[in-house]
């Protein structure tokens, strides 16, 4: 690789200058009986063992400047500066600057503090691969490689971010892709005029069309199964350096209900499993606002038993029923927070006695019915069956808007609500493609085609 001649304004000197007052700034003299070298490179970010073994070691077993100027050139991590930006981004990004003989190299010496591929924290499976992401972009590339061995699988990559300069990759599998939805995407990261990008989840909120929405139009996942798995369905990853997610676009609402094993499972056993989830989704948002409905506004809808059941529960109970769900919901939610925040150690033993604490002592003090406890414990439970939390997140906010139409109209409030919220999700879309699509008839239109499986 050709190297940088000095010229007057890129030398040595000059970027001391441009790095002043970097203590971590590090200049070493190399010599040797047949010449001399120069060592410029920020310690901090540099890997000490690459600077001994493949920059000061090499020089004086060479002994040659000139041959050891041609070995630094031909050396896959050196690269040449032809602007004072680049040389900057280069010494800022870990290389080291060598100069010898009148000119100047730029060698890869970064060292990368990432910790090694580990069991997935956020996404557990009872069957499968259990590795996750990491905060290595060629450790995560890697993974899926290994596990998308085909020459279709497309791989462009672009730096965002005018001061974190984090290195972001697209990948897609050309043959299966929507080349509309990938021009956009490129459009979009391309446009992107920001100074520091850090997380997935951060990149996800600047490439959205829609500043104002409450369902998730990207999947953010650290499983490279599921990453794979996207791909083989036509899907674009998205994934960037320094953190442990991918991005998975576009996607369906569907989509947020697969969990990776239902693949391995039996086909009615894993349906059955899909089918349980989304039960679990429609008791998360219905039951509370349908209690608030028969209990204060429709009890004719229910049997008697049922009626007489509710109110006997409520005789003590000192407020209305939208006010009674409301309190437990909210002590739900703060138990639900406290337990993500806590250490591990304590966490789930604090929350679940600060729990059964809780709903005991409110209901002896006749704040909450017995019926109400079970209700609460039973939406806490099935809110936490979608396996990807950003969904999870979604549907907890968006039962509070049937509580509220229930506490207003009742049964028609919800009624109205859920009409509502069907036509909200039939209008929305991910990356142009439509979000609420009919999966299954996909399914079957795609049935004679290889494809990365799933239910």
């Amino acid at each position: 690789m050709p190297v940088q001649q000095i010229v007057e304004k890129i030398s040595v000197e000059w970027i001391k200058g441009q790095l002043d007052h970097f203590a971590d700034l590090e200049e070493r003299m190399l010599t040797a009986p047949s010449g001399k070298a120069g060592l410029l490179y920020i310690k901090s970010i540099t890997d000490p063992q690459i600077i001994n073994r493949s920059i000061i070691a090499p020089f004086y077993e060479i002994d040659n400047p000139a041959v050891y100027s041609e070995y630094l050139n031909s050396y896959p991590g050196s690269e040449e500066g032809k602007t004072g930006k680049q040389v900057l981004e280069l010494m800022l990004s870990g290389y080291a600057c060598v100069h010898v003989e009148g000119e100047l190299c730029f060698f890869d010496a970064l060292k990368a503090e990432t910790r090694s591929v580990s069991e997935n924290m956020t996404e557990s499976v009872t069957q499968g691969p259990s590795d996750a992401l990491t905060e290595n972009l060629a450790v995560n590339l890697n993974l899926i490689r290994r596990r998308y061995q085909s020459a279709e699988l497309k791989m462009e990559s672009m730096v965002i971010g005018n001061i974190s300069r984090t290195k972001v990759a697209i990948l897609y599998d050309d043959s299966r892709v929507n080349h509309q939805v990938l021009d956009e995407l490129r459009e979009r990261l391309g446009t992107l005029r920001i100074d520091i990008l850090q997380a997935s989840g951060e990149l996800e909120k600047y490439i959205r069309s829609d500043k104002m929405r409450i369902f998730p139009k990207t999947i953010v996942t650290e499983r490279p199964d599921r990453v794979v798995f996207n791909l083989a369905e036509g899907k674009i990853a998205v994934l960037l350096d320094t953190t442990g997610f991918a991005i998975l676009l576009p996607v369906i609402f569907n989509d947020f209900f697969v969990a990776m094993d239902d693949k391995i499972q039996l086909p009615f056993v894993g349906r059955f499993l899909k089918l349980l989830r989304v039960a679990g989704v429609a008791m998360t948002l219905w039951l509370p606002a349908l209690y608030v409905a028969f209990a204060s506004y429709n009890p004719e809808i229910v049997r008697v038993q049922i009626a007489l059941l509710i109110a006997g529960s409520r005789a003590t109970v000192p407020y209305p029923s939208f006010v009674e769900v409301l309190i437990m919901l909210v002590m739900m939610e703060f138990l639900t927070e406290a337990s993500l925040r806590l250490p591990r150690a304590i966490g789930p033993t604090a929350t679940t006695v600060g729990g059964l604490i809780l709903g005991q002592a409110a209901t002896a003090a006749g704040l909450v019915g017995n019926f109400m406890i079970i209700l609460v414990s039973a939406v806490a439970i099935s809110n936490f069956m979608i396996p990807l939390n950003m969904m999870s997140f979604s549907i907890r906010v968006l039962k509070y808007f049937f509580i509220i139409a229930a506490a207003i109209l009742g049964l028609v409030g919800v009624v109205v609500c859920l009409v509502g919220f069907t036509m909200y999700l039939c209008s929305q879309r991910s990356f142009g493609q439509p979000y609420f699509r009919m999966f299954f008839l996909d399914s079957l239109g795609t049935s004679g085609k290889q494809k990365g499986g799933g239910h």
